[in-house]
């Protein structure tokens, strides 16, 4: 993504042949919202005048107080290549503002730009995230509805014809290429219909951008090959789910804050310091990490998923995995991520549980190289292993309990998070589901 100015901007435009601009945005819940204009009212837009109603989002805010703003980002410019010749679709990425001129507190994206200051204020420069987003493909019927039928029996890294998902992949990889993303592999997951494209790192806002307009280019190239691409965490019984590790480094200007070759693993105090905070509040901020009912149901033994609070640097068990490259590539994955996450709320809280880690000089437990699944609970207790929350009702209680989650959302945020999922719990808690009707129809 290079940097623009509102000429380059126009040049584009006119180059190639752009007749709509949508103007997009992030909800709470993580869902893309957009507001999309003809060209004619680029001006507009450009000078920050775009005005839409709040009060429609969720979570934003009351009738009241709806007149908010959006305030393209320029650098996020780019035209969706599968648009049509006859007039090309472009889009910004957009901060939400309110009325007054003040960044919206209930905006995912100016939320993660104030911890980004908070970080700045430590004497970091930079933040980095890699992302690795997995999802599923599955056919549409004669009506153009999702099923749950996989278009191929695959597993991890087989090739066609058994990867049948294969061309459907390479499209997108290919338009994403076309949109300015540099990828680094792409190959099918474990599961049957299961994928996974992972690009290149970028800051902590690029990536998360790029992470939504990720989602929006597996979707529409999906349909384009009659499929339905699925980021659900776990939409099959008995198979892995998808998760969307977290690859993150600090660094003070060139010099990647997490590395220090004197150390026996090559990390330095900072990378430990911040590994420590994020584990102490991994319990806590959970509920913002994996956001559903259904990510509780990838968070398993038996299926590579992580459930158990701990780290290592030689094997994928643990909730924290530091990956071997060192120098500029170090880094420290966190892999209980999954897809279904607001980008920009799950950095959020794991920026700030980190620096939290730093300021309070914190030392984490001691790494757990054996593989997590097939130790007792008693091995376990032993090695201080504690459990993720196993639902989320559960992750919101702790969430409640955890101040420094809770401030990496902001007041806004954090209240309004809770009562949705306080309301999507319960909506789940009193349905009556298939399996119940299984189980107990005939049996009572």
């Amino acid at each position: 993504m290079g940097k623009y100015t509102k000429e380059d901007i126009k040049r584009l435009i006119e180059e190639k042949n752009v007749s709509f601009i949508r103007l997009q945005f992030t909800d709470i819940l993580g869902t893309i919202k957009n507001v999309e204009i003809p060209v004619s009212q680029l001006d507009k837009a450009l000078e920050n005048k775009m005005m839409f109603d709040g009060s429609s989002i969720e979570g934003f805010v009351r009738i009241e107080e709806s007149d908010m703003y959006l305030y393209p980002d320029l650098d996020s410019f780019v035209v969706f290549p599968w648009t049509s010749e006859k007039g090309k679709v472009a889009r910004f990425i957009c901060d939400v503002y309110t009325a007054k001129g003040e960044p919206f507190a209930g905006d995912p994206r100016n939320n993660l730009k104030r911890i980004l200051r908070k970080m700045e204020d430590m004497g970091f420069t930079s933040f980095n995230l890699g992302p690795e987003p997995e999802f599923f493909l599955f056919k549409l019927d004669a009506k153009g509805e999702p099923t749950l039928e996989v278009n191929d029996h695959g597993g991890y890294f087989d090739l066609a014809p058994t990867d049948l998902g294969e061309n459907c992949r390479r499209d997108i990889v290919l338009e994403l290429e076309e949109m300015g993303f540099e990828i680094e592999a792409s190959h099918h997951e474990v599961a049957p219909g299961q994928h996974e494209i992972d690009f290149k790192y970028a800051d902590a806002i690029t990536a998360c951008d790029n992470i939504q307009t990720f989602k929006l280019v597996v979707k529409t190239i999906a349909r384009k090959h009659g499929l339905h691409a699925t980021f659900m965490p776990k939409p099959l019984y008995g198979e892995a789910g998808s998760g969307m590790h977290f690859n993150v480094s600090l660094f003070k200007g060139k010099e990647n804050a997490f590395y220090d070759e004197s150390t026996e693993l090559g990390l330095s105090e900072t990378a430990m310091q911040f590994m420590a905070g994020v584990l102490a509040h991994v319990q806590g901020f959970t509920a913002v990490t994996n956001p559903t009912v259904n990510s509780y149901k990838r968070l398993v033994p038996g299926y590579e998923a992580p459930c158990y609070v701990a780290w290592s640097a030689q094997n994928r068990s643990p909730l924290i995995r530091i990956p071997s490259a060192r120098g500029l590539s170090t880094r420290v994955e966190v892999r209980s991520v999954d897809p279904a996450a607001n980008p920009y709320l799950a950095m959020a809280v794991i920026l700030e549980a980190g620096l939290e880690g730093i300021r309070q000089n914190l030392t984490p437990p001691a790494a757990i190289n054996r593989n997590i699944y097939v130790m007792s609970e008693e091995e376990r207790k032993a090695n201080g292993i504690e459990n993720l929350p196993p639902a989320l009702d559960d992750a919101l209680t702790l969430l409640a309990k955890d101040k420094v989650a809770q401030e990496a959302l902001g007041e806004h945020i954090y209240a309004n998070f809770k009562e949705a999922k306080e309301i999507e719990f319960d909506m789940y808690r009193t349905t009556v589901h298939q399996w119940e009707r299984d189980q107990y129809l005939k049996m009572y």
